[in-house]
C-alpha cells in the first residue's frame, strides 16, 4: 500500500511539474512620446530590428498626442503592473515622469531613457541625440547663411520637453555670438501637433509682414518635426516659402521635398532608427548583467541640399521603414 501511495504521489508531482510554465521570453515595453510623427515610426522600426536580432518581445505603446502626460504616466504604471522585463521610455515631460520611473525601478523593472532627458538618475542609461549640439549646428548655419547679420525668430516646441529645450538653447547661444543678428521672437510655442504648430506659426508671422505682405525677418528656426512642418505650411500658404532662411529639425517626406525645393535650407538630422535600436539593445544587455554606458550619443548632423544625397545621410534622411514595420 505504501509503495502504491508513493508511486501515486510521484506521478502527481511529475504531472504538476510538467504543467509549470517554461522560461518566458524577455519582454520590453517601448513607450514613445507619441505615435503619429515619422520620428517615432523610425524609433519603432529600430526597436523592431533589435527585437528580431535578440529574439525578444517588444510592446510598442505610446500616447496619440505628444502633450498627453497623463496617458504616458498611465502606460508606465500599466506596464509595471504587467511585470514586463524592462521599459524603454521617451519621457514627454522631464519632471512629470520622474515618479512613474522611480516606481518602476522600485518594482524591479529597469528603465532606459531615450530621446529626451529626465530630471532624475533613476535609469540604466540615456540613449539620445546631443540636442544642445544640434541646436548649435542650426544657429551656426543660420549665422553663416545670413552673413552674421539680420533678424531671426524661433518657434519653440512645448514646455517640459527636455530634448527640444536643449535644441532651443543651443540655437540661441550660437546666434547670440553674433551682435548683428537680432532675435525678434523666441517665446512662442507650437505645441504638440502640426495643427497647433501651424496656427502658432500663422500668429507669429502675421505682425512680421510689411505693407506688401513681405516678411521683415530673414531667418526662422524650428526645433522638431511638428513645428518645422507647421511653419512650412504657414509659409507656403502665405506664398512666403523660400523668402527666408529656414532651418528645421528632423525629417519626413514633406520636409525632404521642401529641402529639395529650397523652401527649407537645412534640417538638423537625428538618427531615430539607431535610437530605438540601441535603446532596446542597451536594456537587454543590462538584463544580462553586461556593462552599459550611462550616456549613449546616437549622433546628429546638419543636412542641406548639397549633402542630402550622400549615402550615409540619405539612409537616415529617408529610411526604409516598411522593412521593419510591415
Amino acid at each position: 500500500m505504501n509503495r502504491i501511495l508513493i508511486s501515486l504521489a510521484l506521478m502527481l508531482f511529475i504531472a504538476c511539474a510538467n504543467e509549470q510554465p517554461g522560461p518566458t521570453k524577455t519582454t520590453i515595453a517601448v513607450i514613445p512620446k507619441g505615435t503619429t510623427h515619422e520620428f517615432w515610426k523610425s524609433i519603432h522600426a529600430g526597436a523592431v530590428k533589435a527585437q528580431r536580432e535578440l529574439d525578444i518581445e517588444i510592446i510598442w505603446k505610446g500616447p496619440l498626442k505628444e502633450d498627453d502626460r497623463e496617458d504616458q504616466i498611465a502606460l508606465v504604471e500599466n506596464f509595471i503592473s504587467r511585470g514586463v522585463s524592462g521599459i524603454v521610455l521617451a519621457p514627454l515631460d522631464d519632471t512629470a515622469l520622474r515618479v512613474p520611473v522611480t516606481n518602476a525601478v522600485s518594482s524591479g523593472i529597469p528603465v532606459v531613457i531615450i530621446d529626451s532627458g529626465l530630471q532624475s538618475d533613476d535609469f540604466v542609461s540615456f540613449v539620445a541625440t546631443d540636442n544642445y549640439r544640434g541646436g548649435r549646428l542650426a544657429g551656426a548655419d543660420m549665422a553663416q547663411r545670413l552673413n552674421q547679420k539680420g533678424k531671426v525668430i524661433m518657434l519653440r516646441y512645448q514646455e517640459g520637453s527636455a530634448s527640444t529645450m536643449k535644441r532651443e538653447q543651443g540655437f540661441l547661444d550660437a546666434i547670440g555670438e553674433h551682435s548683428d543678428i537680432e532675435l525678434v521672437s523666441s517665446n512662442q510655442h507650437g505645441g504638440a501637433t502640426t495643427e497647433s504648430a501651424y496656427q502658432a506659426s500663422e500668429n507669429l508671422l502675421a505682425p512680421l509682414k510689411d505693407a506688401n505682405g513681405k516678411l521683415t525677418i530673414q531667418g526662422i528656426f524650428c526645433p522638431n518635426e511638428s513645428t518645422t512642418f507647421g511653419m512650412l505650411r504657414a509659409l507656403q500658404d502665405a506664398g512666403l516659402a523660400s523668402s527666408v532662411i529656414f532651418i528645421g529639425f528632423d525629417s519626413s517626406e514633406k520636409l525632404v521635398e521642401a529641402l529639395e525645393n529650397d523652401q527649407i535650407h537645412g534640417l538638423v538630422l537625428q538618427n531615430p532608427f539607431r535610437m530605438g535600436y540601441l535603446g532596446v539593445k542597451t536594456m537587454v544587455a543590462h538584463l544580462k548583467n553586461q556593462p552599459v554606458e550611462k550616456r549613449v550619443d546616437t549622433g546628429v548632423a546638419l543636412v542641406t541640399k548639397d549633402n542630402m544625397n550622400d549615402p550615409d545621410i540619405k539612409d537616415v534622411l529617408t529610411p526604409d521603414l516598411n522593412k521593419w514595420l510591415k
